[in-house]
C-alpha cells in the first residue's frame, strides 16, 4: 500500500487534500470527540481507494517530477481543499435547515432560553434545534445517504470538477450557495410550520380569551398548554417530517450533482 502511493504521490495528495478537507466540514465528522487521527486515518483509506481510477492528465503540465516542490502544485492543492470545503459546507446547509427549523419551534414554545452547546453544530443550539439535528442524523445514516456521500458524490466530483474547473467557472458556484441559503430557510419553515401555526391559533384564542375575562389570566397559564400541544404535533406528524427528510437530502445531493454537471473539468474514465 505505502509503495502505490509512494510512486504516486503527488497525485495522491491531491485526492487526500479533497477528501480530508470535506471530512473536516462535514456535520457529523466536524465534532471534537472525532479524534483528528481517526479524521486522518479514515481520509487516507477513502483517497487510497479511489485515487487509482483516476485521470490527473490534465495536471501533467503542472506537475512536474518534483512536483511537490513547485508553485503550481501548491495552488492545485489549495483548489483540492475548496473544493472539499464547499461539499461539506453544502451538507452543513442541509443540516442547518433542520436546526433552525428547531429554534423556530423553540422559540413559539417559550423554549428558546433553553439552549445548550451542541457538539455536532459546534453552537449554542436550543433544545428542539439539538432534537431534529440528532433525527436528521439518524435518518441521514439509516437511509445510506453517507454512503452515497461518499461512494456516489466524492466520486462523481472528480468526473467533473478540479482545480482548474473552479477558476474558470464562478457563476454556477455563486448561484449554488445563493440557493442553499434559500432553500436552507424554506425548508426550515416548511418543517416548523405545522406546529408554528398551531401555536399561533392558540395564542390568538388565549388573546381573545383573556381580552374577554382578564380575570382568568390565561396568557401566563398557556405556556404549558402551548409545550404540551407542540409535543402532541411534533408527534403526530414525525413520520411526514422524516419523509420530508429524506426528501431534502435527496434535492439536496441532486443539487450538488447538477453543479458537478454544469462545471466540466477532469475526472474518472
Amino acid at each position: 500500500m505505502l509503495d502505490l502511493i509512494l510512486q504516486k504521490a503527488p497525485v495522491y495528495l491531491l485526492v487526500f487534500a479533497r477528501v480530508f478537507a470535506m471530512m473536516l466540514t462535514l456535520p457529523l465528522f466536524s465534532m471534537r470527540s472525532v479524534s483528528r487521527v481517526a479524521k486522518v486515518a479514515l481520509s487516507g483509506y477513502i483517497a487510497f481507494f479511489i485515487y487509482g481510477t483516476l485521470d490527473f492528465s490534465h495536471y501533467n503540465i503542472l506537475i512536474t517530477g518534483d512536483g511537490v516542490t513547485s508553485m503550481e502544485y501548491f495552488l492545485l492543492l489549495a483548489g483540492e481543499v475548496i473544493i472539499g470545503i464547499i461539499m461539506g459546507f453544502y451538507v452543513s446547509i442541509i443540516f442547518a435547515a433542520f436546526s433552525s427549523a428547531g429554534q423556530f419551534m423553540g422559540f413559539q414554545m417559550g423554549l428558546s432560553a433553553a439552549s445548550s452547546y451542541d457538539a455536532m453544530s459546534q453552537v449554542e443550539n436550543p433544545l428542539m434545534g439539538q432534537f431534529f439535528n440528532l433525527v436528521a442524523m439518524l435518518v441521514f445514516l439509516q437511509t445510506r445517504f453517507f454512503q452515497q456521500l461518499f461512494l456516489g458524490g466524492l466520486v462523481s466530483s472528480f468526473k467533473s470538477l478540479n482545480a482548474l474547473s473552479i477558476v474558470q467557472t464562478q457563476e454556477p458556484l455563486i448561484k449554488f450557495f445563493l440557493g442553499g441559503l434559500t432553500k436552507l430557510f424554506s425548508d426550515a419553515l416548511v418543517i416548523a410550520l405545522p406546529v408554528m401555526g398551531t401555536l399561533f391559533l392558540i395564542t390568538i384564542c388565549t388573546g381573545l380569551l383573556t381580552k374577554a375575562a382578564p380575570q382568568m389570566n390565561l396568557l401566563s397559564e398557556g405556556f404549558p398548554v402551548m409545550i404540551l400541544v407542540a409535543y402532541f404535533v411534533i408527534a403526530t406528524v414525525m413520520p411526514n417530517l422524516i419523509d420530508f427528510f429524506v426528501r431534502t437530502f435527496s434535492g439536496g445531493f441532486s443539487i450538488l450533482q447538477n453543479l458537478f454537471v454544469q462545471i466540466n473539468g477532469g475526472g474518472i474514465k
